[in-house]
């Protein structure tokens, strides 16, 4: 299923999913008033059980609404946790290479980067979805998009074994890691970090769903697409991963407990961010980053003035 989160006109909040055509939705708050489909956390919390009620709903199809008639927010509008990872080495490479002024195959990679999966954790309570507005902090003149997916975490758990770990694994979504890169580069010289790079008002972009994993046969050969207003920027492939998602959930429940309705962040895809390519965003830009089986995310970029 492709699960959102929307509102309607009156400003009620509602979760649902996408009939096949992407033009229509079952609201299934309305539909049901049972408290799984309070919200999205909800749903999750609800385990299997929970969504096998949500597809008998979508099956029904009964009165299905346009998708014009609402407004679709991030389909899971609060995380309990965010992490994001660093898992792609070309990003990596051409990141540090970029900043440097050197050769990509001249960068030197710490060994601890190959050994384990490296994170930080993100600010959830700055996460917006498709066709809202990206504001640019007042802070920031090097705006940056990175091209991203995630995915949500179905069931916690704590020293959970790698070959157990897709069962933990709700479903996925594509991110659109925001970063102000010029604040970034400042912060972490002092060797901690990232901090108000990353951490803004609308700096963690979720969308347009949230589709279950049966939809996704192979979350490691994905096509990943970043374009800005319609020219095509980057373009890689989830297959290209260091660390996949098993390893991030087995390394980070080690002496840790996981719960359900935790986002774990891919990083940014090799060539999928503005610093790779020495060009970055400005007002009025239009970003649209598109995964094979997961959508669109599309967002407007405005600078305060």
């Amino acid at each position: 299923m492709k699960l959102i989160t929307f509102d309607l006109p009156d400003g009620a909040r509602h979760i649902g999913a996408m009939l096949p055509d992407e033009q229509r939705l079952v609201d299934f708050t309305a539909a049901s008033g049972a408290p799984i489909f309070k919200d999205m956390l909800a749903l999750i919390d609800g385990g299997p059980a929970a969504l096998a009620e949500a597809k008998a709903l979508l099956n029904r199809a009964a009165a299905p609404r346009p998708l014009a008639d609402v407004r679709l927010a991030a389909p899971l509008p609060e995380p309990r946790q965010m992490r994001d990872f660093l898992c792609f080495e070309m990003h990596l490479r051409n990141a540090r290479a970029r900043m440097a002024g050197v050769d990509p195959a001249k960068v030197d990679i710490p060994p601890v980067w190959y050994e384990e999966p490296i994170y930080y954790k993100c600010n959830r309570f700055s996460v917006i979805g498709t066709g809202a507005d990206v504001i640019c902090p007042k802070y920031c003149q090097m705006l940056d998009y990175e091209l991203e997916f995630a995915a949500i975490s179905g069931r916690g758990g704590r020293d959970i074994r790698r070959e157990d770990a897709r069962s933990h694994i709700f479903g996925y979504l594509i991110f659109n890691d925001v970063s102000a890169r010029d604040q970034q580069r400042r912060e972490m010289a002092g060797t901690l970090g990232p901090t108000k790079g990353k951490d803004f008002d609308t700096g963690n972009v979720l969308g347009p769903w949230l589709v279950t994993a049966d939809e996704i046969a192979d979350p490691y050969d994905l096509t990943m697409v970043a374009r800005v207003n319609g020219e095509e920027w980057s373009r890689g492939n989830s297959g290209t991963m260091h660390h996949r998602f098993e390893d991030i959930l087995a390394h980070v429940s080690r002496d840790e407990t996981l719960h359900a309705g935790e986002f774990f962040g891919s990083g940014t895809v090799g060539g999928g961010c503005g610093l790779e390519l020495g060009r970055f965003l400005k007002h009025g830009d239009v970003v649209e980053l598109e995964i094979t089986g997961l959508g669109k995310l599309r967002n407007r970029v405005i600078f305060q003035q």
